[in-house]
């Protein structure tokens, strides 16, 4: 296994990656048996509904006690009850946050008591077909998939050092191989609105996010990345329905329907679930997965899976992001 130094985005030769012997269709509750999380504690942002509450069930399953930050408590009630239903599981709990309000995530932050070993940045929008603004003036991706997790996981920076070994996991996507993060222009004020460079963007600082995470090695607290893969959630909600033709997953009749290379959420899940919880990536930190595999650096635009981009790894640019985060949030 080779250190995160050697994926740092400036080499040509791929460092040694690291490989599990978990498939692209090994479900959560695979990849996680056997773990055994009693007395752990964990938080999953997005976690009433599709990957997250996947995510939420098989932690849950293996004792851990799981909070389910959401916009919509009320929704994550199923998950809350279930647990309590099937021996040797973890409680679950629903939180009120909203990612793309500052104020929701200090409150969330202010609420938190004790030590937090897994923190899943799993919540997120795509593609929103107009340009949309916070009351902070951030584009509103930006603002949900990177800022407002940010900021949760930099207020949250005490609970993962008590931990004493915590896990960040942050949920990201192929998307972001063509959109590197535009320091120059983040909110498209001067550059046309385009969603999928918007997303592609906020993909890109989430990954980021991970790198510069590195920096809180010697407090015991390692952050990974990933792309789940092609799965019909509630995250295609803002796609029409021409795009959602010309993705092929939907017909004539507007009945959508997955491909067959689309994974089922449970599937989806499981390289989150191997992030935040399994004993071979212990000590692992500052790289992305796909298909519950360290993917390969691309340093051109490819679209291919297993793939992430170069610059998305760099450290430099990860440093800058995180100087960036920083002062948009003192200055918000």
């Amino acid at each position: 296994m080779t250190t995160n130094s050697q994926a740092d985005g400036h080499s040509r030769t791929d460092p040694a990656l690291l490989t599990t012997p978990f498939s692209s269709r090994a479900r959560a509750d695979e990849v996680i048996a056997g773990v055994d999380l009693i007395g752990r504690r964990a938080v999953v942002t997005g976690g009433a509904s599709g990957l997250g509450a996947e995510t939420v069930r098989a932690l849950a399953a293996a004792g851990a006690e799981v909070t389910i930050a959401t916009r919509r408590p009320d929704v994550a009630e199923p998950l809350v009850r279930k647990p309590a239903a099937v021996g040797g599981a973890g409680t679950v709990h629903a939180e009120a946050l909203d990612l793309s309000d500052l104020t929701s995530v200090a409150a969330f932050v202010r609420a938190w008591r004790g030590p937090l070993d897994i923190l899943v940045a799993n919540a997120g929008i795509m593609a929103l077909p107009t340009r949309t603004l916070t009351p902070f003036g951030w584009e509103m991706q930006l603002a949900t998939n990177y800022l407002g997790h940010f900021a949760l996981v930099t207020g949250l920076h005490t609970a993962l050092r008590d931990a004493g070994s915590a896990r960040v996991v942050v949920v990201s996507s192929g998307a972001h191989q063509g959109a590197p993060f535009d320091f120059e222009d983040p909110h498209f004020e001067r550059r046309p609105y385009d969603p999928w460079a918007a997303y592609g963007q906020s993909k890109s600082a989430d990954i980021l996010l991970a790198v510069g995470a590195r920096r809180w090695a010697a407090d015991g607290i390692t952050a990974n990345a990933l792309n789940p893969g092609y799965i019909l959630t509630g995250l295609q909600r803002h796609l029409d329905d021409d795009t959602m033709r010309a993705f092929g997953v939907m017909d004539d009749e507007g009945d959508v329907k997955p491909l067959p290379y689309y994974k089922t959420p449970e599937q989806g899940a499981a390289t989150s679930v191997l992030l935040a919880a399994s004993p071979l990536l212990e000590g692992v930190t500052g790289r992305y997965f796909e298909d519950n595999q360290e993917a390969r650096i691309t340093w051109e635009y490819e679209g291919e899976p297993g793939r992430v981009a170069a610059h998305a790894l760099d450290p430099e640019a990860a440093d800058r992001l995180w100087e960036y985060g920083t002062d948009a949030l003192r200055t918000a």
